[in-house]
């Protein structure tokens, strides 16, 4: 059986020299772009070297990230395979979330398919992330957005989400979410203690989740579900974005403060 020749990424060298970067450079600036991030990284000239033969046909998360930094482009455009699982996530226009169709080559065999789909995701989502959703208000007549800074933490395929003390949109609304990942699929549940002096008057919401994370690993977008006050089911768009790798002090009391609308 004869082992097919690498395809050489050319788009993402054509990238670097349209930079006027050497190999070498573009190393650095990954190293600088992972390190202003807080996501330090180890890339070298013998990585990129490797990205541009083709040998390594999909960089980590983390590669990832600082490359569209340094870039200014998303990682699609760059030349790399993507697996079909980590494909973009769109707005669908209904409320909810679709994958668009990858750009990218997809594996060559349904095996390899079906190993993407189930593969432990490179890298770990533990960090600061901001929580994003929308409500609609029957008594109000009107949608409304949630907002926290919430600590992501990452234990196996585990994620435990709890948001900040002071870091809500709507004070003294706790929110917590309990994940599971499975490729590039979270799910899982949530609960929100509402504030006590709020429009619900201390009312405990919860529900379950799932979404998806997109290529970058910096995104998580897709759908809640839970029980309104009429006991009927209600849903919504939930999205996650990231923002700071660090939950040592300095980060936490960053980041613990009123999101901007």
């Amino acid at each position: 059986m004869t082992t097919a020749k690498p395809v050489p990424n050319s788009q993402l060298r054509a990238v670097r020299m349209g930079l006027l970067m050497s190999q070498d450079d573009l190393a650095r600036a990954i190293r600088d772009a992972g390190q202003t991030a807080g996501e330090p990284n180890d890339a070298s000239k013998r990585l990129v070297q490797r990205w541009e033969a083709g040998t390594t046909t999909a960089p980590r998360p983390v590669y990832a990230r600082a490359l569209e930094r340094v870039t200014g482009l998303p990682i699609e455009a760059l030349g790399f395979t993507l697996p079909v699982p980590t494909a973009r996530v769109a707005d669908d226009g209904h409320g909810g979330h679709d994958l668009e169709p990858s750009t990218a080559t997809a594996p060559s065999s349904t095996t390899q398919m079906a190993q993407a789909a189930t593969r432990t995701p490179n890298g770990n989502y533990s960090g600061i992330w901001l929580s994003r959703y929308e409500f609609f208000s029957s008594g109000r007549d009107e949608t409304f957005t949630g907002l926290h800074y919430v600590v992501l933490l990452q234990h196996g395929n585990k994620l435990t989400v709890r948001s900040l003390p002071d870091a809500s949109l709507n004070p003294n609304s706790p929110l917590t979410m309990d994940l599971t990942v499975d490729g590039n699929v979270v799910t899982g549940t949530w609960v929100e203690e509402t504030a006590t002096d709020g429009y619900y008057a201390g009312a405990r919401y919860h529900g379950a989740v799932q979404m998806l994370i997109e290529p970058t690993g910096r995104r998580m977008v897709g759908k809640w579900l839970g029980f309104g006050k009429e006991f009927d089911v209600n849903t919504g768009p939930w999205i996650l974005e990231f923002k700071d790798a660090s939950t040592n002090k300095a980060a936490l009391e960053k980041w613990n403060v009123r999101p901007e609308a």
